[in-house]
């Protein structure tokens, strides 16, 4: 199980679109390669912005499709975090 902590890679408020695309190709595609689970950890993280999230993870639900999700868990999210997460994915199933 990889756990990835935000927090320390993008700050309490999670913004910056190209550590966001570093903790996609550096961590999250690595473990999945590696047929590892992965937990998002946001412990910490007060906000992230739409485009962060989109970032992090669309490239991932394009590319590896299925039940990729079953292998990405969303930890400690606030409830801003969650509605942007859930934005975010319901725009990639369209």
């Amino acid at each position: 199980m990889k756990n990835i902590s935000l927090l320390s890679k993008a700050g309490s408020f999670a913004q910056n679109k190209d550590i966001a695309r570093d903790i996609r190709t550096q961590e999250i595609v690595p473990a999945l390669e590696r047929n590892e689970d992965i937990i998002l950890d946001f412990k910490g993280v007060d906000s992230a912005t739409q485009s962060f999230i989109h970032a992090l993870i669309s490239e991932i639900l394009r590319e590896y499709r299925g039940n990729v999700l079953e292998h990405i868990s969303f930890k400690s999210c606030n409830e801003e975090i969650k509605q942007i997460i859930n934005i975010v994915l319901d725009y990639m199933g369209e």
